[in-house]
């Protein structure tokens, strides 16, 4: 009789934390998606809907979140950890294009590793808009974005801790500086492109006479 009950209060318990899974998966998945579609929606300079779609992301987070919340194994599974990354990177992405300030992981709900890994994928998402704004020969916001970056990049840098505690902060810090590289030389070339072109034309006016 003993082991009956026993039997029977596991049970319960792996039902609530199977039920528990079962909601917060979804959730993180959704979450996700709208992060994502967050950011292709700020590439485009889609603001106001970006931020709907950063809306959609947080809600649902936080539903998974919530739905976890007395079953510790499920929350520390890794997906809804994937979900605060992606939901930091929408948030940080969009105050880095925008000229916003960033928003910080208490605001944002989320855990301190993920929020630091969502920085640094941001990083990636600033090159990207530096590349985009540069055929338009826009150097001084792609400057901007630039400077941004490095600001990032040196708070990453000094997280000096265990993978285990960061997520593997590590890797995506050493992605991130070597994207700040190719970004910062491209727009040496891009500024050097400018100088040179506003060079002919003022010699272009000075031989027409123009002042």
């Amino acid at each position: 009789m003993e082991l009956d009950r026993l039997a029977a209060e596991i049970h319960r318990r792996f039902d609530a934390t199977t039920t528990a899974r079962e909601q917060a998966l979804p959730a993180a998945r959704r979450s996700i998606r709208a992060s994502a579609n967050s950011i292709r929606a700020i590439h485009r300079l889609e603001f106001d809907r970006a931020r709907e779609l950063i809306d959609e992301s947080r809600d649902a987070l936080q539903g998974g979140l919530e739905a976890v919340r007395d079953h510790a194994a499920v929350r520390a599974a890794g997906y809804l950890q994937d979900a605060q990354k992606e939901y930091a990177e929408a948030n940080v992405t969009l105050a880095v294009v925008t000229g916003g300030e960033l928003p910080t992981p208490e605001a944002l709900g989320v855990e301190d590793a993920p929020y630091l890994n969502g920085m640094a994928e941001a990083i990636g998402e600033a090159r990207r808009r530096v590349l985009d704004i540069l055929r338009t020969g826009a150097v001084d916001e792609g400057e901007r974005l630039l400077g941004a970056m490095e600001d990032m990049y040196g708070v990453l840098v000094t997280m000096d801790y265990p993978d285990a505690i960061t997520l593997n902060l590590r890797r995506t810090t050493d992605i991130a500086r070597s994207l700040i590289e190719k970004t910062r030389g491209d727009l040496s070339i891009a500024f050097v492109q400018r100088d040179l072109h506003d060079a002919l034309d003022r010699h272009a006016r000075a031989v027409r006479g123009e002042s």
